[in-house]
């Protein structure tokens, strides 16, 4: 223990260990993108020489960020936490973490987004550079009939870009390429109990200690905060490195130290080298930094600046890396850096403005009473606004009508109304209680009115930002998720910040209540019962949803029939894929994984299949370059006519459910098949 430690009969040592421990996390996916992503701008991204770079860049981040926490930066609750406090939130982590391992998936066939960072992060695994090529001359020369794109995979010319942002794919490449596709799937539970311990540490800080593990608790058992860290997803790495973000930037500004708060910023901006939907979560932090610039704290300027280059070194690798999905986002990304722009703008005049006639007045005309009644009417609105809206989107471009055909059929099969057009979006906050339940979401609605009310009257200013994050980001999603709308598949838009969020607004009610209890007078055994009582009243909601998935493993034998698959492919060979559903699902799966050249073949007008003479010139010209020509599809009469039939990958397994208009409940069926034929043709 520090000697300032020793003279502060307030700092217990477990208390300084539970705010360290929970900014760790951040702090090394901090320094690991900090290494990792010039490498791959330079293509050399490579295991070994990227973890000999971290270990230095890992140790500096640690020791200035962690310096942040020491009096008088902890947290006031934190400062008195015990050891006990401590083991429960460890043992929290540590059990989300095993439950998670137990029934990870192994999505790794390309239908939904877990699948498309996969066969990213392998093909990074396995040449550590951008973009994938297509190897054209393993086809013997280019045709009109084939082609190398595939959903999540863009072909610009002979190479393909990836669609999604690199953050979560070089955090798993070196797994994957040091210890196989197991391992790299088995990472991601790692992440999600890194986040929920991450989210413990928020909890400490913003509510107290004592209230750690059960924010602990409430988030690991929320079903989507168990789907993103069971499969890959981006938001795993986006929540531990929003939740440490803004406790290292809490932790900085108490302690007025500005290598922290720069810390701090840079973690809150990597969100969008992670997913490019985190520009709009930090743009309240620009004007908090704004705020503390207005009142001349040293971290206001280094809280800036570390935003800056996160969110620049994220706009970088899109753009240069991932700009054909900016392209097809460009109809939200755009104006969201119009508004990123004029918030710029507009906290730099505020700031000025602060600086020379001091903060204003905002107690007037009965500002924090109007704004409690505000916060209910806001979500009175978005309870009220399914009988209000029906929310619809013309599709402009192929994967907008690739989903309105993914909604219709999903329709048909729910037997609800054919609406190919609905978003569902009128049901989002909905979507919230599903999953948190109601009595959660009441408790948060009173809890951040209330905040609202002492922020203005300029009490509990620790939660001025994230109270800003919070609230910004779930008025905006709920407003517009901005995602094909079947649940739970959606509901990974609410667990970066949303459902962490209300849940956070919850407890610190629950804790308001609990003090208030003791200050009536009552015993610390009513005290306590009060409080557990409270936390059982947001927790049994949330297990009647999760229940019917947590237990039941998904996406189950993929890895072991991709392997066999490869071995039966064999070396030397081209692989063309006859079939258009079995092409969207394969053809970035054979390349990565199998690390053979793989190509499409256009299906006839009105099938699903290729027309023979097509498949049969290319085989032919793969033949003579010197290659084995292969052909895959979905049946045997597919590659039949090719060659002598064969099945080379059979899965049939359990998937998560797809629901519209109600919680989601239990898992679906899932059957994949793939058989192979070998053309035999002169050279």
């Amino acid at each position: 223990m520090d000697d300032m430690d020793r003279r502060d009969p307030d700092v217990s040592r477990a208390g300084v260990w539970l705010a360290r421990l929970t900014l760790v996390p951040a702090l090394v996916l901090v320094s690991w993108l900090a290494v990792a992503l010039p490498l791959l701008m330079a293509g050399v991204f490579t295991p070994l020489p990227a973890i000999a770079l971290f270990v230095p860049v890992g140790a500096l981040v640690l020791t200035f960020g962690l310096r942040a926490v020491r009096p008088p930066a902890l947290a006031e609750g934190a400062r008195r936490g015990s050891w006990w406090t401590l083991a429960a939130l460890l043992a929290v982590a540590v059990a989300f973490c095993v439950m998670q391992l137990l029934t990870y998936s192994q999505q790794i066939v390309v239908r939904r987004d877990p699948a498309s960072y996969f066969n990213f992060a392998t093909w990074l695994a396995g040449h550590g550079s951008l973009p994938v090529h297509a190897t054209v001359r393993a086809f013997g020369g280019a045709d009109p009939a084939l082609s190398f794109g595939s959903p999540a995979f863009y072909q610009r010319g002979s190479v393909l870009w990836p669609q999604f942002m690199a953050g979560t794919p070089l955090i798993l490449a070196p797994i994957g390429r040091l210890a196989g596709p197991y391992a790299m799937l088995a990472v991601m539970p790692v992440i999600g109990a890194l986040a929920v311990l991450s989210f413990g540490g928020l909890t400490a800080r913003l509510v107290g200690p004592r209230w750690a593990p059960a924010g602990a608790l409430l988030l690991g058992l929320i079903w989507p905060m168990m789907m993103i860290s069971r499969s890959i997803y981006s938001e795993t790495a986006a929540l531990v490195l929003m939740c440490g973000g803004l406790a290292l930037t809490l932790d900085a500004v108490r302690a007025n130290r500005r290598l922290p708060a720069l810390l701090g910023g840079l973690a809150l901006g990597l969100t969008i080298l992670v997913r490019i939907d985190g520009l709009r979560d930090v743009l309240p932090v620009v004007a908090f930094a704004g705020l503390l610039v207005a009142l001349r704290r040293r971290t206001g300027p280094a809280l800036f600046a570390g935003l800056v280059v996160g969110v620049g070194a994220g706009l970088l690798e899109g753009y240069t890396m991932s700009r054909p999905y900016l392209d097809y986002v460009r109809g939200s990304f755009v104006p969201l850096l119009y508004i990123g722009a004029a918030v710029v703008v507009l906290s730099a005049v505020a700031s000025v403005a602060i600086r020379r006639w001091g903060l204003p007045d905002l107690t007037r005309f009965r500002l924090p009473d109007l704004a409690l009644a505000a916060t209910f009417a806001v979500m009175a609105f978005f309870a009220a606004r399914p009988s209000l809206q029906t929310v619809r989107r013309v599709p402009h471009n192929p994967d907008d009508q690739a989903n309105a055909a993914y909604i219709t059929a999903l329709q048909k099969s729910l037997r609800l109304p054919s609406d190919p057009f609905r978003q569902y979006s009128e049901l989002s906050l909905h979507w919230v209680t599903w999953y948190i339940g109601v009595p959660a979401v009441l408790l948060a609605t009173i809890g951040a009115g209330l905040l609202a009310r002492d922020l203005l009257r300029r009490r509990r200013t620790e939660w001025a930002l994230p109270y800003a994050v919070v609230v910004w980001t779930t008025v905006t999603t709920l407003w517009r998720p901005g995602i094909t709308p079947d649940q739970p598949w959606a509901s990974r838009r609410l667990i970066v910040v949303v459902l962490p969020g209300l849940l956070l607004f919850a407890l610190w009610l629950l804790a308001w209540a609990v003090r208030n209890v003791r200050r009536l007078g009552y015993g610390p055994q009513i005290a306590g019962g009060a409080a557990v009582a409270g936390v059982l009243l947001i927790l049994m909601p949330t297990m009647l949803t999760s229940a019917a998935m947590m237990t039941t493993p998904t996406e189950q034998g993929e890895v072991a029939q991709a392997r066999s698959m490869c071995r039966q492919i064999g070396p030397r060979a081209t692989v063309l894929i006859v079939e258009r559903v079995t092409a969207d699902r394969f053809t970035q799966l054979v390349r990565g994984m199998c690390d053979v050249p793989s190509g499409r073949v256009a299906a006839r007008a009105g099938s699903n299949t290729a027309a023979s003479e097509d498949v049969e010139r290319i085989a032919k010209a793969i033949a003579a370059a010197g290659r084995r020509p292969v052909v895959l599809g979905a049946n045997s009469v597919d590659v039949a006519p090719y060659g002598k039939a064969r099945q080379v990958f059979h899965v049939s397994t359990r998937r998560d459910s797809s629901s519209l208009v109600a919680a989601p409940q239990g898992t679906w069926s899932l059957t994949m098949n793939v058989w192979m034929a070998d053309p035999m043709y002169a050279g």
